[in-house]
């Protein structure tokens, strides 16, 4: 089946039809080719999702205030909801089980000066734990702890940016700088993967942004951590009770969904993630139906093959070649066609998606498009299997054929 004469029959029979053979080899390539980019297209919209996700922790409610938009037990619609300390306190001790971290945040916007360099930024007023569900990585020195909190210290931790806008080159690990007309010291420097408007924000301790603010116990938002061992079903649990919890603290009705709000982003990355899951699969019968697509043109020429080269098998047949003779030549040259050009298309493919990198990250939101080598590899073994099959059938009906009646063939 292997010998010599069998392969340059072949490799003879491949320069005679070249354009034939071209067409083939191109259905064939351009069937691999659509399947690696259709598929390493889904993992890159899969990784756009886990990028927008990554520069925070999942484990993370937001909580935001809000207006009610329907009287209870007394109280009109239309009421302004504010957070204070007492709800950071109550829902430590009311959810003790399932809370990781808690901290308020406090956005303010101020002029901030250092020497003759002077701009706006975003400070924060914040607990020591909202380092942890924002996961700041600290350049320098260290985060707000809980010293700054309980004493109202004038600690500062600024961002990238703000160290660049405001020191340049210098160091800028305590010197004192000024924050809307109260003097900071800065006790360290972070960086933050979620882009350059995160890298320009100061955060301070809230119960000092409190005592400015005539010390008040307002807070605006509340970020609370849950533990990770909750899962996702945990977490959706624990949304509910603590929806509950400020809603009858608040004096909320249950079924009022503007007293507040709150962003789970276990709940919105889940989403994102079975929306990506969705097109993934999708694409992926897309592309396979490409591959079928592929198997049904190179079956059909084939068949064309076989019928072309009727007079010529009753010839070798009356000549005394066998039904083995007649099938392995027909259906080594299907295999020998798909295989190259198979394994020709799917290292286009993955050159393809390599070039590709992020050049649609902003236009298509498509970061990193990949396949794995073993998919690649898979779906180009399947489609060669499938041409095999494809060049044995009408080779199998082609060593049937009777001698006499192939040679009355026009």
């Amino acid at each position: 089946m292997f010998s010599r004469d069998t392969w340059r029959e072949i490799f003879t029979t491949i320069r005679k039809n070249k354009l034939r053979t071209f067409l083939s080899g191109f259905t064939v390539a351009l069937g691999i080719l659509i399947f690696i980019t259709l598929y390493g297209m889904g993992n890159g919209l899969i990784n756009t999702f886990d990028e927008a996700f990554g520069s925070d922790a999942t484990n993370v409610f937001y909580i935001f205030p809000g207006r009610t938009s329907m009287p209870y037990k007394g109280y009109k619609s239309n009421r302004t909801i504010e957070f204070d300390n007492s709800d950071l306190k109550d829902i430590k001790e009311t959810f003790p089980m399932f809370v990781e971290n808690i901290s308020p945040r406090i956005f303010r916007s101020a002029d901030v000066v250092y020497g003759e360099e002077t701009n706006n930024y975003t400070t924060i007023g914040v607990d020591w734990g909202q380092q942890f569900p924002e996961e700041t990585i600290m350049m320098k020195g260290r985060y707000i702890n809980q010293r700054d909190v309980e004493e109202r210290t004038r600690n500062a931790v600024i961002g990238r940016l703000v160290e660049i806008d405001l020191f340049g080159s210098r160091n800028s690990m305590g010197k004192y700088i000024d924050i809307g007309g109260s003097v900071f010291k800065v006790v360290g420097v972070f960086q933050d993967d979620g882009g350059d408007n995160e890298e320009r924000q100061i955060y301070i301790p809230y119960t000092t942004r409190q005592l400015i603010e005539k010390n008040t116990d307002k807070i605006g938002q509340i970020v609370v951590q849950f533990k990770p061992e909750l899962g996702y079903v945990g977490a959706m649990a624990f949304e509910r009770n603590l929806t509950r919890f400020l809603k009858e603290k608040k004096f909320i009705g249950p079924e009022d969904q503007n007293g507040f709000f709150v962003r789970n982003v276990a709940e919105q990355l889940k989403q994102n993630q079975d929306f990506a899951g969705v097109l993934q699969l999708i694409v992926t019968i897309v592309a396979f139906g490409t591959i079928i697509a592929g198997i049904i043109g190179i079956s059909n020429i084939m068949v064309y093959v076989v019928k072309e080269r009727t007079k010529e098998i009753g010839i070798r047949k009356a000549i005394g070649a066998t039904p083995l003779n007649v099938i392995s030549s027909i259906l080594l040259e299907s295999v020998f066609i798909t295989t190259v050009s198979g394994f020709s298309g799917m290292l286009f493919g993955v050159g393809l998606l390599n070039w590709i990198g992020n050049r649609l990250k902003d236009d298509y939101f498509i970061t990193s498009p990949y396949i794995s080598i073993g998919v690649a590899v898979f779906a180009t073994i399947i489609l060669i299997l499938f041409g095999g099959i494809a060049g044995y059938i009408p080779a199998r009906r082609a060593a049937r054929i009777k001698p006499i009646v192939a040679l009355r063939d026009e």
